[in-house]
């Protein structure tokens, strides 16, 4: 693609390093911000400025959050003896749109993948097992992805969690086996939380 500018150019090249954006949808979405007036792109670009300077992980889940606590940690109501481990934001936004969910949330950062690179070590595991350790915890629910990543992290956690004598459950397989937890549409979802199942070890 032989682009007659290099500051049009390197935008392009910034968009496209997005996922699921490729150089001929940066290149649509380039020339339409070329067309908008400085006032929109100074809005536009302050607001990748002011999340990337404001937005923190919540300090007790890793869920993102303005505040040093996420909202759903902050939250009186939800019930803070049964955490749902997720492996990132998307997942929580799924569940929450489903609004059968009361309890609160951990997040991952990720799920275990050697092919990938990404071990045990690279997840926040670490601070669920804290959590464990001096939360009055009842159940965990595993809600991550049904592939063959999502249920080595699910035993990896599960052999972590067996000595706090703690309920494990999982989503029932309403979500079909191989799909993401994000990609669920909110009925299946519901249905799978509300008649998830006690985890067990194949």
């Amino acid at each position: 693609m032989n682009i007659p500018s290099k500051y049009i150019e390197e935008s392009v090249d910034q968009l496209s390093s997005l996922p699921g954006i490729g150089k001929r949808t940066a290149l649509r979405l380039v020339l339409n911000l070329l067309n908008r007036s400085e006032e929109e792109i100074e809005r536009f670009a302050n607001a990748f400025i002011s999340m990337k300077k404001n937005v923190k992980k919540c300090s007790c889940c890793g869920n993102v959050s303005d505040l040093e606590m996420c909202t759903i940690c902050l939250n009186p109501r939800r019930n803070k003896s049964q955490i749902c481990i997720v492996e990132d934001i998307r997942d929580i936004l799924a569940i929450e749109a489903t609004e059968s969910y009361l309890g609160v949330y951990h997040v991952l950062g990720g799920i275990i993948s050697p092919m990938d690179g990404v071990g045990p070590s690279d997840l926040n595991i670490l601070p669920l097992i804290e959590r464990l350790k001096t939360e009055s915890i009842n159940e965990i629910i595993f809600a991550l992805s049904a592939t063959m990543e999502g249920d080595t992290t699910n035993y990896y956690l599960y052999k972590k969690i067996v000595p706090f004598s703690i309920e494990v459950t999982s989503l029932s397989r309403g979500v079909s086996v191989g799909s993401e937890l994000q990609y669920a549409d909110e009925l299946t979802l519901s249905r799978s939380l509300l008649h998830r199942q006690p985890f067990q070890v194949i």
